[in-house]
């Protein structure tokens, strides 16, 4: 188990590096391209079941406990080290991390977006899935900032050479933003570093900020708050996310959605939360009134695109409610209480299975249709997706009323979590404020639901036209479609009957956490 974690980090990068060779070794398929997307469907494959087999041997008793740990020294002068291990929080990430780069793989193998080599693909895919894997495992401060950095190289690429209209454009966005983001995060992490005298996470959060000032808490939190911010996204600083997701290809809107926007909170909570919980106390009004205006600006962006008319797209559609989910997760961090960073943590792993799971039916729809304009879709009296293709009509439909929170599906609990933690937040914290926090978000479920079902009224419903059936029929799931959503659809399920499998994780890690800003 302990070199376990280890191997699930590198293995992929050695996958990368093989995926360059003439061929992959053993892996000839008909021909050249084949191969290659296979490689990448056996690596991604591998590193899956080895999480599996991590998760399986995980001491659940003890989910607050740091486990698989690697510890060794690295950069001896700034006391740097090569620090891996995993406890409840992460574990989670890590393994939705892993099935959602392997679906992305599996996908990808019989539908291979167009554009340069799939060589080059499948070695960018597995450079973005080590750098997000080492994100959630690493408990160094740098080498968190070295992990967090990795993967922006390779989704610049995924969207510049293998994404749709004005992909150059979005690409340069999205790198331009983050790194400025992320450079004003490393001013934070050294200050944090240079002021305690180790980069080491678990240190630090045991000394719980006692030994930093609350100014310097204020300025870490202040640096290192917007770099994260800037990932997560937060409104205003979201704008970049629209036009990547709707440039992106469709593993490339998954992967975004499901994975990286999660490094941002992750960051929120391993590293702010702990780490300095003066400064995050002094900021954490702040934090959940922009976590509030962004769930109100992405429902309202939401329903101005799934108007009539407005020629609004489905993949620019979903990525603006990104913005409105990830700000349920900041309200929850924001509240500094169990139960709101359990809310948070829950609607992190919920958003990336219902998001991914969105950004692969409306890939399918644009495959079919040619566009994920909403407007050419629902066309005079609607795409009728129940009567043309009525399984691809019931996943969308189940995909909306998952996201926007319906009661037995995974969406709902961390949203309404993160509204119970805003309901009595921490000590020290505004109750009003936090109450006022709370309606307003609680309006924000409500054109949630409003946007979500105009679309599927839009898209699934209306009448059924038999010629245009017989000129042009449309095609249903396809098996490899099944084999890569299924996965999602039954994952969301269950953490939506049975969240306590998720918080009995969360729970008290997120406890240990927290505890010692109080003592």
């Amino acid at each position: 188990m302990q070199f376990l974690l280890a191997f699930i980090v590198v293995a992929p990068l050695a996958g990368a590096a093989a995926a360059l060779l003439p061929a992959p070794p053993g892996l000839r398929g008909t021909g050249p391209d084949q191969a290659v997307l296979r490689h990448g469907m056996t690596v991604t494959g591998a590193v899956l079941v080895a999480t599996i087999v991590l998760a399986l041997g995980f001491d659940h008793d003890h989910p607050s406990t740091m486990q698989a740990t690697t510890d060794i020294s690295w950069i001896p002068a700034l006391d740097v080290r090569i620090h891996l291990g995993i406890d409840g929080i992460s574990l989670p990430l890590v393994v939705l991390t892993a099935l959602l780069t392997f679906l992305c793989a599996l996908y990808s193998y019989f539908k291979m977006p167009s554009g340069p080599s799939p060589k080059a693909f499948v070695a960018l895919l597995l450079v973005l899935e080590s750098g997000t894997l080492a994100t959630f495992a690493v408990l160094d401060l740098l080498l968190f900032f070295l992990a967090f950095e990795m993967v922006l190289i390779p989704m610049y690429f995924l969207i510049a050479r293998w994404g749709g209209e004005a992909r150059q454009a979005a690409a340069w966005k999205f790198i331009l933003y983050t790194l400025l983001g992320s450079v004003v995060m490393l001013l934070g992490l050294l200050l944090i570093g240079l002021k305690t005298g180790t980069f080491d996470m678990v240190a630090l959060a045991t000394d719980n900020g006692r030994g930093l000032t609350s100014s310097v808490q204020v300025i870490a939190v202040l640096a290192i708050g917007l770099g994260l911010a800037v990932k997560t996204p937060m409104w205003p600083l979201h704008s970049w996310l629209p036009d990547a997701h709707t440039a992106a290809p469709t593993v490339g809107s998954v992967l975004l959605a499901g994975v990286l926007l999660k490094m941002g909170t992750y960051g929120f909570v391993r590293i702010v939360l702990p780490i300095a919980p003066d400064g995050m106390h002094t900021f954490a009004p702040y934090l959940a009134a922009f976590a509030v205006a962004g769930i109100i600006y992405g429902s309202l962006a939401c329903l101005a695109l799934a108007k009539e008319g407005a020629g609004g797209d489905l993949k620019r559609l979903i990525a603006y409610s990104s913005v409105g989910h990830m700000g349920f997760v900041l309200l929850g961090i924001a509240t500094m209480t169990p139960t709101g960073v359990n809310g948070a943590l829950f609607a992190n792993i919920a958003h990336g299975l219902i998001t991914g799971l969105l950004f692969f039916l409306v890939g399918a729809l644009k495959d079919r249709y040619g566009t994920a304009d909403l407007d050419t879709l629902a066309g005079a009296t609607g795409a009728a997706l129940y009567g043309r293709a009525p399984r691809l009509g019931a996943l969308i439909a189940f995909a909306a009323v998952a996201s926007l929170g319906l009661p037995g599906l995974a969406g709902f609990w961390g949203e309404m979590l993160a509204l119970f933690g805003a309901f009595d937040p921490a000590d020290g914290l505004s109750r009003p404020a936090f109450l006022t926090f709370m309606a307003i978000a609680a309006f924000g479920t409500l054109l949630t639901a409003a946007y979500l079902l105009v679309v599927v009224r839009r898209v699934c419903m209306g009448a059924l036209r038999t010629e245009e059936q017989e000129t042009r029929p449309l095609a249903d799931v396809q098996t490899y479609e099944f084999a890569a959503w299924t996965p999602l659809v039954a994952l969301t399920v269950l953490a939506g009957l049975w969240p306590a499998v998720l918080l009995g994780l969360t729970d008290p890690a997120v406890q240990k956490l927290l505890a010692g800003g109080k003592s």
